[in-house]
């Protein structure tokens, strides 16, 4: 019996450190898991960082971006505005209504030639009264033009298209209304208004007016290759025209 106490101390000694053995295998197991988790963790945090920061430098660069081509747009806005006022004035009335001051427009004015028998005479299918009405309500509408109260004059020529759709001076009408929207930088309208002179109106006498500033417009959107289209269509379909004349000095002043 006595021997059998000694061997089952001497297996329980055995056993004992085993058990403990594996208890701290365990442990270290669980702890470099825990450690490796943690590392690569940080290694991902770390890199999402870098990342951000990256992202960020480069909304800032593009923001930078942005600024600096609105600068440059509005720069060269201007620099067209500048240049079509100079040339306007250096015409003097010889140009007639082709320059930006619509208010010094007055012998040249589209009533005054559409009364004397220009190229636009009011429909023949119009009565002698209708005729003498759309005249006046014309008339009305430019004179707001010439004192330059942009917003009456655009609605007094918006109800004289809808009142008068045939009358002989709509054309002349989308021309101005062309003119004050561009003039209150409502480039879409305005090129709108220019292009019905165009397209709609070809006999008009206000066409070449109305294709130079439609390239004026194009310009000043940033639609170069379509100002330079314009210009170059005024100058070749009506190379006699005052506009054209402006075209040409207008394209030799911007080619550098």
């Amino acid at each position: 019996m006595k021997h059998s106490l000694i061997r089952l101390c001497g297996a329980g000694a055995l056993v004992l450190p085993l058990s403990v053995w594996a208890s701290a295998q365990t442990g270290s197991f669980y702890n470099q898991a825990s450690t490796d988790s943690g590392s690569g963790n940080l290694q991902i945090f770390n890199r999402l960082q870098s990342q951000e920061q990256d992202i960020n430098q480069l909304r800032g660069q593009i923001e930078e971006l942005r600024h600096q081509l609105e600068q440059q747009t509005k720069l060269s806005q201007q620099r067209y505005l500048d240049l079509d006022e100079r040339l306007s004035n250096s015409q003097g009335s010889t140009s007639g209504s082709s320059g930006d001051d619509t208010g010094s427009a007055t012998d040249s004015d589209p009533i005054t030639q559409a009364a004397s028998g220009g190229s636009q005479s009011p429909s023949s299918s119009g009565t002698a009264s209708s005729s003498s009405d759309a005249q006046s309500a014309y008339q009305a509408a430019f004179s707001h033009v010439q004192k330059r109260e942009f917003d009456q004059a655009i609605s007094a020529f918006e109800t004289f298209n809808r009142d008068y759709p045939q009358s002989g001076l709509n054309g002349n009408a989308w021309y101005w209304l062309g003119e004050l929207y561009s003039a209150k930088s409502q480039l879409d309208k305005s090129s709108t208004a220019f292009g019905k002179v165009i397209n709609d109106y070809p006999q008009s006498n206000k066409v070449p007016d109305a294709m130079y500033k439609l390239g004026l417009v194009y310009a000043r959107q940033g639609k170069g290759a379509e100002s330079q289209s314009m210009l170059k269509k005024v100058i070749s379909e009506h190379s006699d025209s005052d506009a054209a004349g402006l075209a040409r000095e207008f394209m030799q002043k911007t080619s550098g």
